[in-house]
């Protein structure tokens, strides 16, 4: 009921006031009818005529006939008056109806228009959000490409460094082991000079008076310890390793060859420890751990 009255407000209303015109167009003619005044009947002076019977019955046929003339011309006023208010109230019916559909043309133009526009917003935005995400995945591409190009340009720096690092280190390596080369050959000629010093200051020494003087004061210091066994004869003639140490202790005493028999090869190796320590050569280069004198005790 409530969905009819909202779709239908201008029919319902033009029909209310067309019944209301027909009831307010019978009440004005009842009206009109009940206050009618009667015909003003005076009473006339008595002028007594005598009259026929069928004259006062035609007369007053003719008085019944002008009433019904009067009140027939009535009914037409108010059957016209009611016409007319029918043909308004139509006219009115017509009009809200033409208003009704004008209303629903407008409104069902309106709602094409809202439904074209909706559309029309509906693909811009469509069209809107494929630009965005189109635009969202070259911009992704984009910084893909970037860092994948930052990434291999840091990768080819990197190994340009590190090309440049190891090519740095192999020549420090090699400037390295040049100059150590370098370093183990000088070290190499100086001590093969030194040595070369220091043989011929020895081949020197060995050669000269310094040394023939520390041999014979090992040959005295060891020839005056040896105890002469009994069975020691002339002519004894023995050679004798001995090791000593610096400072001239002896280590260790061996004759290796000898004419003499066992007691005359024991006493001479007792006579080489009893000596010890041995006496200091004039010049350290003349020292020797290990030295071979030869032992004649008779010379």
């Amino acid at each position: 009921m409530h969905g009819f009255l909202r779709e239908h407000p201008w029919s319902i209303v033009f029909s209310c006031m067309f019944h209301g015109l027909m009831v307010a167009a019978f009440l004005l003619l009842s009206q009109l009818s009940i206050h009618r005044e009667p015909p003003n009947l005076q009473p006339l002076p008595i002028d007594a005529v005598v009259i026929d019977s069928k004259v006062l019955h035609a007369a007053d046929d003719a008085k019944k006939a002008q009433e019904a003339a009067a009140a027939a011309a009535a009914a037409a006023v108010q059957q016209a008056e009611l016409a007319k208010a029918a043909a308004a109230a139509k006219q009115a019916a017509d009009a809200a109806d033409a208003q009704k559909l004008a209303e629903q043309q407008h409104a069902a133009e309106a709602e094409r228009s809202a439904e074209a526009q909706r559309m029309a917003e509906a693909r811009q935005a469509a069209d809107a959000q494929r630009a965005a995400e189109a635009q969202k995945a070259a911009d992704a591409q984009k910084a893909a490409e970037a860092q994948k190009a930052a990434e291999a340009q840091k990768a080819a720096e990197a190994k340009k460094a590190a090309e440049a690092k190891k090519a740095a280190d192999l020549r420090q390596a090699a400037d390295a082991k040049r100059a150590a080369d370098e370093r183990a050959r000088a070290d190499r000629e100086a001590e093969l000079r030194r040595q070369m010093q220091d043989e011929e200051r020895v081949a020197a020494l060995e050669s000269g008076p310094a040394a023939d003087s520390y041999r014979a004061s090992l040959q005295n210091r060891i020839t005056r310890a040896w105890i002469k066994p009994p069975s020691a004869t002339a002519g004894i003639d023995c050679r004798v390793q001995v090791t000593q140490v610096p400072g001239g202790e002896v280590t260790n005493a061996r004759v290796t060859q000898c004419n003499g028999d066992a007691a005359v090869r024991q006493s001479i190796e007792n006579a080489v420890y009893r000596a010890s320590p041995l006496p200091d050569p004039p010049d350290p280069a003349l020292f020797h751990r290990v030295f071979v004198f030869e032992f004649k005790p008779n010379e």
